[in-house]
């Protein structure tokens, strides 16, 4: 039987203001660790590049996380506001991923079908905030570095691929190097 998904989030205004850094946080569906193995985050990893290179964003810190992902980046306005890069990003990402699951029939397709029949790979909503203050901006690179290492998934930041933890720490993974920070 599959447990009853979360209560609606209510519903949060963007705020799409040139110039902005934006703290984004999205969650797998019902909070599942959706993203446990190297597989689903490395194709992942690969719609954030794709969607960084075609919708030209600035993309100053990420990390993705078993069921989230974090990211602080400042869109290209008005040309491409966070909900166009939010679609790029997941909907390729959890395409490929279902489609590769269905495939082989992964026990977790039951986990994430609703009633109707459609599988969800992303909780509705997410964390969307302007970062107005270097105070502020370097609080959030801080908070995503250190996430995994909170959760226990490794003792220091750059030790977690699927982060800019380690370019912040002088060894960048080609072609995942993080934009140059923003004056503030």
């Amino acid at each position: 039987m599959n447990p009853q998904p979360p209560p609606p989030r209510r519903h949060r205004t963007r705020h799409e203001l040139p110039g902005h850094a934006r703290f984004l946080t999205f969650s797998c569906y019902r909070n599942l660790p959706l993203l446990q193995t190297e597989a689903t985050r490395d194709i992942l990893d690969a719609a954030i590049l794709q969607s960084r290179e075609t919708l030209h964003f600035k993309l100053y810190a990420w990390v993705i996380m078993p069921n989230h992902v974090h990211m602080l980046l400042k869109p290209d306005l008005p040309e491409h506001p966070v909900p166009t890069i939010l679609k790029r990003i997941k909907q390729p990402a959890a395409r490929k991923i279902l489609t590769a699951w269905r495939k082989r029939d992964a026990p977790v397709i039951p986990k994430i079908t609703d009633p109707q029949g459609k599988a969800h790979f992303w909780q509705r909503g997410g964390y969307d905030r302007n970062i107005i203050s270097k105070e502020e901006f370097i609080e959030k690179l801080n908070y995503i570095h250190l996430n995994p290492v909170k959760a226990e998934l490794v003792k220091r930041p750059e030790e977690w691929k699927w982060s800019s933890g380690a370019a912040y720490n002088g060894k960048p993974r080609p072609g995942f190097e993080p934009d140059p920070l923003p004056r503030m």
